[in-house]
């Protein structure tokens, strides 16, 4: 049960962290701002890295899982970048 508690909560909370990263993707576009933030991404990873020594969670393992939720995040963020763009010419006779 504990576990299962726990896996909730995982999903919950990204759950709660996407929806916060795709209003920043909205505001990105918005202001016409890349997707990527190369630099806060490497802040973000490496406090991450200090949480999970601090939690003796190995940092390598939580250094992929940022990787992964930053490359879905921008993934994300270039979705709204590119419905955000007036229509493309070329395509409008399709």
């Amino acid at each position: 049960d504990s576990i299962d508690r726990l896996d909730a909560i995982l999903v919950f909370t990204l759950a709660e962290r996407f929806k916060h990263t795709q209003a920043v993707g909205r505001l990105k576009a918005e202001h016409g701002l890349p997707p990527s933030d190369p630099t806060r991404e490497a802040d973000q990873i490496a406090r991450l890295e200090r949480l999970a020594a601090e939690a003796n969670l190995d940092p390598a393992f939580a250094k992929k899982f940022l990787a992964f939720i930053i490359s879905e995040v921008i993934r994300h963020h270039e979705r709204h970048l590119e419905n955000g763009r007036p229509p493309n010419p070329t395509h409008e006779q399709e």
